[in-house]
């Protein structure tokens, strides 16, 4: 049905909608829908890689050595699904319980990566167990050392904006924040990549390489197109 103006009512609708959500959207305009629920926010990518990674492991023998994949895949899942869970925010009240969720699940997430780098730390103890000798282990410390360094950041920008002379000046931090984040979980993935091709993974789990590189692109292709280029200061909104 046309309007006065001669413009059908379906496409006033649609462009009325486009200020805050595109139909199809342009690249980077995810946005959350008022009144939709948080958890719909996360998605099944890093589900599917957390499941080849743990489907490998409990169909053989646990040793102690398998709590350290187990909590190292469920901390990077966990995070994941912290800026999943974010990343479509946009409204006050959508950004205030998407930040709450965002802390609960990087608490936990990074509480299960402190555990598996424990885990790891005390089984190569003593002589004859050399450390960082693999692409694993490098791309791992890299890891661990970014998700510390964004948890501190993360949390100090929102809980202790003083420290940055206050809001308005750690307001302008996030963005690089943000970017710090999917940098931090394209290595998470990488070096998950890299596990595949170690001695406990191709003579103990036999776990397929490809199975793995296929499951961490399906991560990305999960991510990267949501991400809302307006929050890294690319695009106005």
């Amino acid at each position: 049905m046309a309007s006065a103006t001669g413009i059908p009512e379906d496409i006033n609708t649609l462009r009325e909608a486009g200020e805050d959500e595109p139909l199809l959207g342009r690249r980077g305009d995810a946005s959350q829908m008022e009144g939709r629920p948080l958890l719909l926010n996360l998605w099944i990518g890093m589900c599917v890689l957390a499941a080849v990674v743990w489907g490998a492991i409990f169909s053989h023998q646990l040793i102690f050595f398998s709590s350290h994949p187990l909590l190292n895949s469920a901390g990077l899942l966990l995070i994941t699904q912290a800026a999943l869970i974010l990343q479509p925010t946009h409204t006050p009240g959508q950004k205030r319980a998407g930040t709450q969720a965002h802390f609960i699940f990087n608490l936990l997430g990074i509480s299960s990566l402190l555990a598996g780098l424990v885990i790891i730390e005390y089984n190569k103890r003593g002589p004859g167990h050399e450390h960082f000798t693999s692409p694993h282990a490098i791309l791992g410390l890299l890891f661990y050392i970014s998700i510390f360094l964004q948890a501190v950041v993360g949390f100090t920008q929102y809980f202790t904006p003083a420290l940055y002379g206050g809001e308005d000046k750690a307001k302008k931090v996030w963005k690089y924040h943000r970017v710090g984040g999917y940098v931090t979980a394209t290595v998470g993935l990488a070096t998950v990549c890299a596990a595949s091709w170690t001695t406990y993974s191709e003579k103990f789990l036999y776990i397929q390489h490809w199975a793995v590189i296929v499951a961490s692109v399906l991560v990305l292709v999960g991510l990267v197109p949501r991400i809302r280029l307006s929050k890294l200061g690319l695009r106005k909104e």
